[in-house]
């Protein structure tokens, strides 16, 4: 399977969003494991689906990504040292004021060099002395993955910094994938003595197995049988902060939607929450016995319905 975001949901770099989310949901509903039972590849696709997804759909994300920022898992990549790249080739040439020819032809260390042409230009700002800098330590960049439930209902997780700095992050209910978390002061240590910078965390969110989120809604697949179907009933449906009773009504079909209001994802700025939307899908049992073989073989010639001629009528208008 290719780790290509791109490849994986089979659109051009210059797709649209509009054709990213098309790709998704096309490619979602083929191979969501509740959906396709007897496929036992299903949910790794599913996975790598979402995954590609929540990397592409988010437009700054998407753009690091194609910049080389990120790799396809959300990952940083480790930054260029432009700086020991151009002190470390020989051919760049160095003019200070008043001197144009080049230091290194008396053998002069190029990081040495370098150093001097940061303390010129720090000098010339009033930014820098013989001390060190004046200004804030760089800012740090890290990844962290997050499971769709912590995301959703909010939760405390450790991220390790290096060298044995481990820390605590608090992830609000309603984290969304690509959001970026500022943690003041924990980034690299600031020269001669200035303030650190601080640690730029991006959330990488998980897919779940069962949920599925759209905006502030919680999406969820419920199988159901055939009597609960027919005959209606109460059952028990999951949500992200537990299963409720649901009803299902006589005479449910495959596709229906349920909503049950209150149970999606918390909006903290809205004191409320998102909805949960249950499609209902109706399952066969995997063995049916000679009575229920007899029952719906006299019930099809007394009572004949084609739930299918409406639909070849308007597909032949």
């Amino acid at each position: 399977m290719p780790t290509d975001p791109y490849a994986i949901l089979g659109v051009s770099k210059s797709a649209t969003d509009a054709e990213i989310k098309q790709a998704y949901r096309k490619l979602a509903r083929s191979s969501h494991p509740d959906l396709n039972l007897d496929d036992q590849g299903a949910e790794a696709r599913f996975k790598a689906v979402s995954a590609a997804h929540d990397l592409l759909k988010d437009p700054a994300t998407r753009a690091r990504f194609d910049s080389g920022e990120i790799d396809d898992t959300g990952a940083e990549r480790p930054p260029r040292q432009y700086y020991r790249d151009f002190a470390e080739d020989p051919s760049q040439a160095y003019r200070s004021r008043g001197n144009t020819r080049s230091p290194f032809s008396d053998g002069a260390d190029p990081n040495d060099i370098f150093a001097e042409i940061l303390r010129q230009r720090g000098a010339a700002a009033g930014g820098f002395s013989g001390q060190g800098f004046a200004a804030q330590g760089h800012d740090l960049r890290f990844s962290l993955a997050v499971p769709f439930l912590n995301a959703a209902r909010g939760a405390e997780m450790r991220l390790s910094l290096g060298e044995g700095n481990d820390i605590s992050v608090r992830i609000a209910p309603g984290a969304q994938d690509g959001q970026t978390l500022r943690l003041r002061g924990k980034g690299a240590a600031g020269p001669g003595g200035s303030p650190p910078g601080d640690a730029l965390i991006t959330l990488s969110v998980r897919p779940h197995h069962v949920f599925r989120r759209d905006g502030d809604d919680i999406l969820v697949t419920l199988p159901i049988t055939i009597d609960e179907a027919i005959l209606g009933g109460k059952v028990a449906a999951p949500t992200i902060t537990g299963p409720v009773n649901l009803t299902i009504l006589p005479g449910a079909s495959s596709g229906r939607i349920l909503r049950l209001r209150g149970r999606g994802v918390a909006r903290p700025a809205a004191n409320g929450a998102g909805d949960q939307l249950v499609e209902l899908r109706i399952v066969a049992p995997p063995e049916t016995d000679s009575a229920l073989r007899d029952f719906l073989t006299d019930w099809r010639k007394s009572h004949p319905h084609d739930p299918r001629a409406t639909l070849l009528d308007e597909a032949a208008s």
